[in-house]
Parts: C-alpha cells; sequence; structure tokens
C-alpha cells in the first residue's frame, strides 16, 4: 500500500488499529463490568489484578512493536520478503517470551501481589483470577506477532473484524462462568479470568485462519518456516528493548498508583476502577493512532523522506484530539447517562463518589492526545533509546508526585489523578523539542 501524509492515508492505517488495539482494554473492561455486577470486592479486585495482566500484555505487544517497525521499513524498501523474515523471528521470540512470563505468573505473583497489598481479600481475589488468566498469555502473544504484520504493512482491516470476534466471545463467556448461566460452573473472578482466556485463543484461531486464506500475505510468507535467525531476532531485540522497556516503566507507574489508593481501602479502589473503565473506553483513539504513527513514521524513514514524519504527527494530533474529544466530552459531561445504561444502579455511590475525577479526565486527554503521539513519533523514527531515556524520566517524576500526594493527609483520588496531566505535558514538551532540532533527520 502506499502511504502519504494526507488525512485520508493517516485515517485509513489508524482506524483499523484503533479498534484492533482496543482488544485488551476491551477484555480489561468487559471483565470488568461483569464483576461490578457480582460483588464490590471482586470489582475492586479486577481493578488491581488487570492493572497488573495489562502491563504482561504490554510486554508482548511491545516486543511485536519492534517486529512492526521493521516489517514497515521493510515494506517502504520494497522488501517483502525481508517482511516474512521478520515476521517469523517476532513469532518465535514471541512464543519464548511467553513461555518466560508464563512461569513469572505461576511461581512469582504470589509474591509480587503480597508486597502490594495490604487486604487479603483482594489478594486472594487477585491471584484466583491469576491462576485461569495467565494461560491466555501464549495466544496473546502470537496474536501481537500476527497483528504486527498486518499493521507493519499496512493492511489492518481484519484486525477489525477478529476485534470484535474476541469481543463477543469474552461477552458471552463472562456472563456464563461468572454467573454460572447456560450450564457453565458458577466460578466468580476466576471464570472471569477464563472467559477471557478463550476469547483470545478463538480470536487467535479466526486470524491464523485468515493468513492462510489471504492470497496478498503470499508475497510476505512462505509456506515452509524458515529457520531461526539469531541475526534478525537481535535486531528485534533491539529495536523492542526499549519499547517494551517504555511500556514496562508507563504501565508499571500506573500499578505502582493502583496499589498505593488500596492503602485507601477496598472502596476507594472501587471507585478507581470506574474511572479505570471510562479512561479504558476514552484513550482507544489515541493509542490506536499512536500505533498508526509508528507504521507512518518507520515507512516514511525507510523511504528516506523524514520530512514527512513532523507532517504527519501534526495531522495525527488533530485528528486523535477530535475523535478523543468526540467520544470523551458526553462521559466527562454527562456520566450518570452515560454511565448508569452500562453499570446500572447496582452501586451507584461508587459512579457518584467517581464525578469530580471525570473533569480531571478532560485534560488527561487533551495532554494524552499531544503527549502520545509525539512520543510514539519519536518511536516510529527510531529513537527508540532517547524515548526511553524521556519516559523513564516522566515517569519518576509521576511516581514521586503520586507517592506524595497518596501519603500526604491533604491527598485524594481528584489529586492523584491530576498528576497524569503533568505525565503528558512533560513527554510533549521532551518529544516535541525533539523534532525542533535542525538536525534531526541526519541523526
Amino acid at each position: 500500500m502506499e502511504l502519504t501524509t494526507a488525512y485520508r492515508s493517516i485515517w485509513k492505517v489508524s482506524i483499523p488499529i484503533i479498534i484492533g488495539s482496543a482488544a485488551q482494554n476491551v477484555v480489561a473492561m468487559t471483565d470488568s463490568v461483569f464483576l461490578y455486577y457480582r460483588s464490590e470486592d471482586d470489582f475492586a479486585a479486577i481493578g488491581f489484578v488487570a492493572a497488573f495482566y495489562i502491563i504482561v500484555a504490554a510486554v508482548g505487544f511491545g516486543f511485536s512493536r519492534g517486529g512492526q517497525i521493521l516489517m514497515a521499513l521493510y515494506a517502504g524498501k520494497g522488501e517483502p520478503r525481508a517482511v516474512g523474515r521478520a515476521f517469523y523471528s517476532t513469532v518465535y521470540f514471541e512464543l519464548a517470551l511467553a513461555g518466560a512470563v508464563f512461569l513469572f505468573m505461576t511461581f512469582g505473583a504470589y509474591w509480587l501481589f503480597a508486597s502490594l497489598v495490604d487486604s487479603d481479600v483482594i489478594f486472594y481475589k487477585s491471584l484466583e483470577y491469576l491462576d485461569t488468566r495467565k494461560w491466555g498469555v501464549f495466544a496473546s502473544y502470537l496474536g501481537v506477532a500476527c497483528i504486527a504484520l498486518y499493521t507493519g504493512i499496512a493492511r489492518p482491516i481484519f484486525i477489525v473484524v477478529d476485534t470484535f470476534i474476541l469481543a463477543i466471545t469474552n461477552i458471552f463467556l463472562d456472563e456464563a462462568l461468572i454467573f454460572g448461566r447456560y450450564g457453565f460452573p458458577e466460578m466468580g473472578i476466576a471464570g472471569a479470568g477464563l472467559a477471557s482466556t478463550i476469547a483470545e485463543y478463538v480470536a487467535l484461531g479466526v486470524f491464523l485462519v485468515y493468513m492462510v486464506v489471504d492470497k496478498e500475505n503470499r508475497q510476505y510468507l512462505s509456506i515452509a518456516l524458515p529457520k531461526y535467525n539469531p541475526v534478525l531476532i537481535r535486531e528485534i531485540v533491539g529495536l523492542s528493548v526499549p519499547i517494551v522497556t517504555m511500556s514496562v516503566v508507563g504501565l508499571g507507574s500506573y500499578f505502582f498508583f493502583t496499589g498505593l489508593i488500596e492503602n485507601f481501602g477496598p472502596r476507594a479502589l472501587a471507585v478507581n476502577n470506574i474511572i479505570r473503565i471510562a479512561y479504558l473506553i476514552l484513550s482507544i483513539p489515541a493509542w490506536g493512532f499512536c500505533t498508526g504513527v509508528n507504521t507512518l513514521a518507520s515507512y516514511f524513514v525507510g523511504r528516506e523522506e523524514r520530512r514527512n514524519v513532523k507532517v504527519v504527527l501534526w495531522r495525527t494530533v488533530f485528528l486523535c484530539l477530535g475523535i478523543t474529544l468526540l467520544m470523551g466530552l458526553p462521559i466527562i459531561l454527562f456520566p450518570r447517562e452515560v454511565l448508569y445504561p452500562i453499570l446500572g444502579d447496582e452501586r451507584a455511590y461508587l459512579i457518584k463518589a467517581a464525578y469530580p475525577v471525570f473533569w480531571v479526565l478532560l485534560g488527561i486527554l487533551i495532554t494524552f492526545s499531544f503527549g502520545s503521539i509525539f512520543f510514539n513519533g519519536l518511536i516510529g523514527a527510531g529513537r527508540t533509546r532517547l524515548a526511553l531515556i524521556y519516559q523513564t524520566a516522566c515517569a519518576l517524576v509521576y511516581m514521586l508526585l503520586i507517592f506524595v500526594v497518596v501519603r500526604s493527609g491533604w491527598g485524594n483520588l481528584t489529586v492523584a489523578w491530576s498528576i497524569e496531566i503533568v505525565y503528558w505535558v512533560l513527554m510533549f514538551a521532551l518529544s516535541f523539542r525533539y523534532f525542533r532540532r535542525p538536525g534531526w533527520r541526519a541523526v
């Protein structure tokens, strides 16, 4: 596919990715909504353990982004066989990584949670969820490798279909396994984990069938599996490690934030989970545009047209901001009317307690649109190590401020969430400063 800096080209690449990148957000949100109706303890626990599992998913997704960048570079150079070799190398590495992460969740999660959680109820319910959820890591990591291929070659439309299959399967199984309906056993929070795991394997199976019958991708993929290529894998890892570290730093800082909020008690954690659901919904466009920017920036770098990167960044920011506000303003201005049909009156007091933070979300969404797009443009341009330095510095400032707010006598959820605005302002300032350098194209 020939790409340009036009809004239409940005839109064509980004919209399917926006929907596809929502996969983990959809799973986490669906689990949370169903557990909201089961009990406040289950709802509070999923707010904590889902934040942990999103980090697990981000590790696999981060390594796939390295493969995606490499595939986009080869696609820009017109080397389809090299795209295929990069894809297979990404698959090999993702499967090995999934095995290592599975072992950590089996033997290390107990000690990690014990060091962060004060409530015995939240602790044991989190482990109960993870016991069934951890088996999905293999499907998740292989799935993001497939997504990386279709994103890297700018043909992400089937990702939309597969995400809908994932969401529908997860919704049905959540209701069946959490509450014991349609002849299934009642498993509670463990059922939510099992439902998400099965849904990921179903979505992966559908995606693999599509890849087999897709004639257009045969120019990239050979029938015989290529041998393990340590040189290519090292190249993918070299691109990915800073991205993965950035994901762990960014999401880890939120996990740190969630762990501190738990010190206020299960009620505060449940209210925080209401806010997290809204944030998960509203951040979907930005994360999709970020992945699209990775592909577009890498594509133009591969074609030695780096002057187009800044044009793409600003146009993507405007698109991202417009769509995010279009989605966000109804939730922020009318949270009762929007969230009650989803969450109902079962625990209306939790929604009411979250009202003040919804106004803070408006500032977060605006700064997020600018900061995340420019930051991911930096990654797509190949400056992953510099991006890692930037994000680590911003995350350290964020965690320090969160610690002060939560541990102080005057701290509350509204002030704590406001720190996110500081984080994204810093990210945008540093990334924008880099792209203003006269000689950045030559780096």
